[in-house]
């Protein structure tokens, strides 16, 4: 049975790079200092300022990148709205926790509420007006790709419009636990957030194509992983035109993915370690995919991009984006 390809018609992300509202961002994204900070957008054209001085980091992001998307698709309300995120709404929960602490009797609600994972996802149905699928994947470094999955049903059974992102804010005590458990990931804790609308439909305005998407726990062999993914999609690896990579070494492709990549004849200066321009965060995978996107807009000869999230040694998310045509 043919396969169904899923098609980007916008893509949005807030980072540490200038990569929101900017076409081609690919081209011009370099690798981060770690003094490195968000480059947030002038909030105030995308929510209302009474709203956004009760907004977190997270929320913000997630509902400036939803409204852009949605600007940029020409549609007035998706199908249904679907998040990911490693870690929620860490600013919320940290005051919440604080406060708990240093505050006597009754507490007010309002961190607690906003603390919750699915905040990002019920906020920006609210901003939206938006009464369709509401629904919160965290699943630590696979949460995009079960979003991404989740989104693909939906398309399967009929839907035509599906806002789909993640996203996921730094707090100092990342840093501190980070080192206390001597986690030393070799660039910056971030912040981000990337939204997507993917229909069913190509259009004059697709950006680029999903043709698969498959979250693996527990992997055992990543090359094993890979290969039949790939088989599974017709390709073989000597197909893919670029990698987009992320492993724990950071910057490093090490054992069965090195050799995978080699006896394909993968040219090394197309494998790219998205976590040197992203920074790392649980679901940075989600920038990936637009860096993809945008990279396929601006560079006719890349037609098979692989995203291959492996931050975490024990899961392994594959995303195959592919050229409108290919």
């Amino acid at each position: 049975m043919e396969r169904s390809v899923y098609y980007i018609s916008a893509a949005s992300t807030i980072s540490h790079q200038d990569t929101f509202g900017k076409n081609g961002f690919s081209e011009s994204v370099r690798k981060l200092d770690s003094d490195s900070v968000l480059a947030s957008p002038d909030y105030k054209e995308f929510i209302d300022a009474g709203l956004l001085r009760r907004m977190s980091k997270i929320l913000r992001m997630s509902v400036a990148c939803s409204k852009d998307c949605i600007r940029q698709a020409g549609i007035d309300q998706p199908d249904a709205i679907v998040v990911g995120t490693g870690l929620g709404c860490l600013q919320d929960t940290e005051k919440f926790l604080s406060t708990s602490l240093t505050v006597e009797g009754l507490l007010p609600p309002t961190s607690f509420i906003q603390s919750t994972h699915n905040t990002m996802a019920g906020q920006i149905s609210l901003s939206l007006g938006n009464h369709g699928y509401n629904m919160t994947h965290t699943q630590n470094t696979l949460s995009f790709e079960h979003a991404l999955l989740d989104a693909m049903l939906l398309l399967n059974e009929g839907e035509e419009h599906i806002l789909i992102g993640a996203a996921d804010e730094y707090i100092e005590i990342l840093s501190e636990i980070t080192d206390r458990l001597g986690y030393q990931p070799g660039y910056p804790l971030t912040s981000g957030a990337s939204f997507f609308i993917i229909s069913n439909q190509k259009t004059d305005e697709t950006l680029a194509c999903i043709k698969d998407c498959e979250p693996v726990a527990f992997a055992k062999s990543l090359k094993a992983s890979v290969q039949h993914f790939l088989r599974s999609n017709s390709l073989k690896i000597s197909d893919v035109d670029t990698v987009l990579f992320a492993a724990p070494e950071c910057g490093v492709i090490t054992g069965e993915i090195k050799l995978l990549l080699e006896e394909g004849g993968i040219d090394p200066a197309k494998c790219i370690d998205y976590l040197s321009l992203s920074g790392v965060y649980p679901t940075a995978s989600a920038f990936a995919l637009n860096y993809a996107t945008d990279l396929i807009r601006h560079d006719k000869s890349v037609r098979n991009i692989l995203i291959l999230n492996s931050l975490r040694n024990e899961n392994l998310g594959l995303t195959l984006v592919q050229a409108v045509e290919a």
